[in-house]
């Protein structure tokens, strides 16, 4: 991500009913990720592991977040970092995708 211009802010920020994995800068846009990995295709790709559930829990970590920090007026969204062994790849906007 660093290498694509991104500037992390934090890593596994965590409150009682929510974790998450990486929040970082791409351009003005705060990004909060997820980051899934698989060591092979065996049980799906990474991203197949973030559920409805998984990504109400995010979005309610993300809100915590921003109330801490009192963030406003800032462009965020939420992405998922899949690594399959070694190769990785960087979904945006993930959850339309979940939701959609």
């Amino acid at each position: 991500l660093q290498q694509r211009g991104c500037v992390i802010v934090e890593m596994n920020y965590r409150t009682k009913r929510a974790e998450i994995d990486i929040i970082f800068l791409d351009g003005d846009t705060l990004v909060f990720g997820e980051i899934k990995y698989r060591k092979n295709l065996c049980y799906g790709m990474p991203l197949e592991a973030v559920d409805k559930k998984k990504a109400r829990r995010i979005y309610q970590g993300a809100r915590q977040y921003i109330y801490e920090r009192q963030i406003e007026e800032m462009p965020m969204r939420f992405d998922c970092i899949g690594i399959c062994g070694n190769e990785w790849t960087w979904e945006k906007d993930v959850f339309e995708w979940i939701n959609g």
